[in-house]
C-alpha cells in the first residue's frame, strides 16, 4: 500500500497560525456572533425562521414539534449541534427574553427563574406575526439567496424585514476581538423615528432621541439613566443604561408596611436574585431588611419585609440597589454587520438609515419582480386573445399538424411563451376565453404595470410607499396593542440618597483594643474592666476605644499618612487579633502615631517632631483605600508626632527643654495638606507635648491622681514660633499634659 500524498507547505509558523486564526475570527464574526443591521438576525436565527416558513408554520396554522423544526434546520441549513439550535429557538419564544417574540411556543419553554425548557420532543412551535413581517416578500426576489452548506438547496442571505428587528429585539454576542450588545426598544417609537428620518434625512441624534427616549425591556423595570447620558450613548453607539426594579410600598395597617417588587431588571434570574438577597441577610449585611418572600405566580411579586416600620423605604431600596441585581447596567455596543458584511459600530441614526436603505431595496426588487410577472401574464393573455379570435383554426392546427407549436407561432406570429400557453390550455378553459374577460384582465395588469414603472422611476413616491409600510407596522405592533405597550418606565436619575452605614452593618457596641506593636481586635460590648485582656509576650496595651460597629477609625502613621478603618471590618474575639499592617498599607519604616474614632465636622491639629504643624478638617483626612491619604509632608529625620482634636481657642506647647508656650489657635492655619508652620522654637530640643484649651478656663494637666488647673496663663502667652517660658510650679517632670 502506497503512502498518501501529503500537501506539505513550507512557511513560518507565525504566518500559518495567523492565517488560520484570521479565518476562524472572520467565521465567528460573520456566521455566529454579530447580527446583520438590516434584519437584526444572526445566521442561526435566520435559518430557523426560514425553515419554519418552508414548513408553512404560519401564525394561523397548527404548530409542529420543535424536534421536527430543529431537524430541518440542522439537516438543510445549519449543520451544528441540535442543542444549540434548540436553545436559539427557545430564546426566540420566551417573552421575558425577547421583547417581540419571533416564535410562538406551545409547552414548557422555561421561565424567568432560570428553569430550562422541556425537551424538543415535548414542545411545539410556529411563527408569530412579527416573524411573518420579517419574512414578508421572501418569495418575491426581495433578497439574495446563496447555496446551503451541502449545495442541495438555497437560503436567504438576509430577510426582507418589514419590522425594525435589530433595535426592537436587540442582540448580544461575543466574537473574536469584538462584541455586540444592543438592548430592545419599543417598536412604535422606532417607527416614529423612521418616519421622522424619511421626512427629514438630516435629522440630528437629539431629534431621534426625543422619539426613542430609551430601551424598552421585556421584563419592564425603570430606566434611571440621565437623559444626557442616553443621548451620548446613542450618538456614539457605545454606552450603558442603568435599570432598576419597579417597586411600591404596600400598607398593611397599624403603621406597618412592606415593599413589593413587581418588575425586575432584564436578564436577571428571579431565583438567583432572591438567593443573593438571602445570602446578604444571612451574612448580616442588610440590617434594614427582615425577610424576603417570593409570592410570584404568573406575575412577579417579591415581598421585602423591613426590620421595623420606622425604616425609610427609599433608604432600604437604595441599599438593595447597591448590593443586589435589583439594579443592573445594560451595555450598549451597536457593533453590527453592514450590508457589505463589514463589522462596525453604528450610532442610532446610522442603524435607522441602514434599515430604511434595506427597505427601499426590498421595495424596488419586489416591484421589479412583480413587473416581470405582469409582463409574462400580459404576453400569455395576448396569446389567449389571438386563440379566442381564431379558435377554429387553432383547433385544426393542433389536430392536424405534426408540430403544432411551430405552426401556431408561424401562422399567428406568436411567441414561444404564447404558443406554449395555448397548447397547455385545458379544454374546459375554452368557455372562459371570452374577449371581454381577457381584455378586462389585460387592462388591469397594464395599469398596474404602468404604476410600477412610475414607482421605480419616482424616488419621492418610493419613500412615500416606505412611510406607508412603516405606518402600517406602527399600527400593527404599536403601543395600543398588548404586545407593543411600553413596559420600561423612563424615570428620572435617582437623587443622591445618603445611605447610613446602619443600612449595611448591624449597630452594636464594641471595644477596640490596639497594642503597642499594632495588633488590633474588638470585643463585644463596652468593656469597663480591661485587666483580663491578654497581649503577646513583650507587647502591651496602647489604645482602648469604646465605639459602635458603624463607626470609622482614623489612623495616623509617622510618615504623615492617614488611614481609615471600618470597625465592622476589624477581627473579633478574645485572641490577640491581627496586625494593623495587614489592613492598611502602612510603610515598613513608619509607625503608628495615633488611633481614634472619626467624628464628622471636627478639626484636628497635626504637628511633626520638628515643631511644624497645621490644622486640618477631619473629613479631609478620611481615606477611601487601604493605601491611605498623605496629609502631612515630612522630610528626612522628621516624623508626624501629634494629632489632637481641636477644642477651645488656644494652643499650649511644651518642649523637652521644659519651655511652655501658649498662643491663640487662630495663628495656626487650616490646610488640606503640607508641612505647616512653626509651633514652637527650640535651640536645643524638640516638641514634647501639645494640647488645646479655652483660654478663659485656664490650662489643666495631670499631677499624679489629681488634675491641676492654672487659670492665669498670661505669663506664658506669646506669639506662635517663640521659645516660651518655664512652666508653672508643679508641672509634671515628664513634660506631658496628660
Amino acid at each position: 500500500m502506497t503512502d498518501p500524498v501529503l500537501d506539505i507547505q513550507d512557511k513560518p509558523l507565525s504566518e500559518a497560525l495567523g492565517e488560520r486564526y484570521l479565518s476562524y475570527a472572520l467565521s465567528t464574526i460573520m456566521s455566529r456572533s454579530l447580527p446583520d443591521v438590516r434584519d437584526g438576525l444572526k445566521p442561526v436565527h435566520r435559518r430557523l425562521l426560514f425553515a419554519m416558513s418552508q414548513l408553512k408554520l404560519d401564525p394561523s396554522t397548527p404548530p409542529k414539534k420543535c424536534a421536527r423544526v430543529v431537524g430541518d434546520v440542522i439537516g438543510k441549513f445549519h449543520p451544528h449541534g441540535d442543542t444549540a439550535v434548540y436553545d436559539a429557538l427557545v430564546r426566540l419564544a420566551q417573552d421575558f427574553a425577547v421583547r417581540y417574540p419571533l416564535i410562538d411556543g406551545q409547552g414548557n419553554f422555561g421561565n424567568i427563574d432560570g428553569d430550562n425548557a422541556a425537551a424538543m420532543r415535548y414542545t411545539e412551535a410556529r411563527l408569530t406575526d412579527v416573524a411573518k413581517a420579517l419574512l414578508e416578500g421572501i418569495d418575491e426576489d426581495t433578497v439574495d439567496f446563496r447555496g446551503t452548506y451541502d449545495g442541495e438547496g438555497e437560503e436567504p442571505i438576509v430577510l426582507p424585514s418589514a419590522f425594525p428587528n435589530l433595535l426592537a429585539n436587540g442582540s448580544q454576542g461575543i466574537a473574536v476581538g469584538m462584541a455586540t450588545s444592543i438592548p430592545p426598544h419599543n417598536a412604535e417609537e422606532l417607527c416614529d423615528a423612521l418616519s421622522h428620518l424619511i421626512k427629514k434625512p438630516d435629522a440630528s441624534i437629539e431629534d431621534l432621541v426625543r422619539l426613542v427616549p430609551g430601551p424598552d425591556f421585556p421584563t419592564g423595570g425603570t430606566l434611571v439613566e440621565p437623559a444626557a447620558s442616553i443621548a451620548e450613548s446613542y450618538r456614539t453607539g457605545r454606552g450603558s443604561f442603568r435599570l432598576r426594579a419597579k417597586w411600591e410600598v404596600e400598607k398593611l395597617g397599624q403603621g406597618t408596611w412592606q415593599i413589593v417588587v413587581t418588575e425586575i431588571p432584564y436578564q436577571v434570574q428571579k431565583s438567583r436574585l432572591i438567593e443573593k438577597i438571602a445570602e446578604l441577610l444571612a451574612a448580616r449585611k442588610l440590617f434594614l431588611l427582615d425577610d424576603v418572600r417570593d409570592e410570584s405566580a404568573e406575575d412577579i411579586r417579591l415581598v421585602l419585609v423591613p426590620k421595623n416600620r420606622n425604616v425609610d423605604p427609599d433608604v432600604l431600596m437604595e441599599s438593595l440597589f447597591k448590593t443586589t441585581d435589583l439594579e443592573t447596567r445594560f451595555g450598549l455596543n451597536m457593533n453590527v454587520l453592514d450590508k457589505d458584511n463589514v463589522p462596525r459600530v453604528m450610532n442610532l441614526k446610522e442603524v435607522l438609515q441602514a434599515f430604511l436603505a434595506h427597505r427601499i431595496e426590498v421595495l424596488e426588487r419586489r416591484s421589479r419582480h412583480r413587473l416581470a410577472k405582469i409582463d409574462h401574464r400580459l404576453e400569455v393573455l395576448g396569446g389567449y386573445l389571438i386563440a379566442y379570435l381564431n379558435l377554429d383554426e387553432v383547433i385544426r392546427i393542433i389536430r392536424e399538424e405534426d408540430e403544432p407549436k411551430k405552426s401556431l407561432m408561424a401562422t399567428f406570429s406568436l411567441t414561444d411563451v404564447q404558443a406554449e400557453a395555448i397548447l397547455n390550455m385545458r379544454l374546459r378553459s375554452l368557455r372562459k376565453l371570452e374577449e371581454f374577460e381577457i381584455k378586462k384582465e389585460h387592462d388591469a395588469l397594464s395599469a398596474e404595470r404602468a404604476d410600477l414603472i412610475e414607482l421605480l422611476e419616482n424616488e419621492p413616491r418610493r419613500w412615500k410607499a416606505i412611510a406607508k409600510q412603516i405606518a402600517e407596522t406602527r399600527k400593527r405592533f404599536g403601543k395600543a396593542t398588548t404586545l407593543g405597550a411600553r413596559r420600561t418606565v423612563i424615570g428620572d436619575a435617582p437623587s443622591a440618597i445618603i445611605i447610613p452605614l446602619e443600612a449595611m452593618v448591624e449597630r452594636e457596641p464594641v471595644t477596640v483594643f490596639c497594642s503597642e506593636k499594632g495588633w488590633i481586635r474588638t470585643v463585644k460590648g463596652h468593656q469597663a474592666d480591661t485587666t483580663d485582656i491578654k497581649y503577646k509576650d513583650g507587647d502591651r496595651e496602647r489604645f482602648v476605644l469604646r465605639v459602635e460597629t458603624t463607626d470609622k477609625l482614623v489612623v495616623l502613621g509617622t510618615d504623615g499618612r492617614f488611614y481609615t478603618l471600618g470597625v465592622d471590618k476589624l477581627p473579633r474575639g478574645r485572641g490577640f487579633g491581627e496586625p494593623l499592617r495587614l489592613m492598611i498599607d502602612l510603610a515598613n519604616d513608619a509607625e503608628l502615631v495615633t488611633l481614634f474614632k472619626h467624628r464628622p465636622g471636627r478639626r484636628l491639629l497635626v504637628v511633626a517632631s520638628n515643631g511644624r504643624g497645621f490644622q486640618v478638617e477631619e473629613d479631609e483626612v478620611i481615606a477611601q483605600t487601604r493605601g491611605g491619604k498623605q496629609v502631612m509632608t515630612v522630610g528626612d529625620g522628621v516624623e508626624a508626632k501629634f494629632c489632637i482634636p481641636v477644642e477651645g481657642d488656644t494652643v499650649a506647647a511644651i518642649g523637652n527643654n521644659r519651655k511652655l508656650l501658649v498662643f491663640p489657635l487662630e495663628e495656626v492655619p487650616v490646610m488640606a495638606r503640607g508641612r505647616g508652620v512653626m509651633i514652637q522654637k527650640y535651640t536645643d530640643g524638640s516638641l514634647s507635648d501639645l494640647t488645646t484649651f479655652k483660654f478663659a478656663d485656664g490650662l489643666s494637666w495631670k499631677s499624679g491622681d489629681r488634675t491641676r488647673v492654672e487659670t492665669d496663663m498670661s505669663p506664658w502667652k506669646g506669639n506662635r514660633g517663640t521659645a516660651g517660658r518655664v512652666p508653672p510650679n508643679g508641672f509634671p517632670k515628664n513634660n506631658r499634659f496628660t
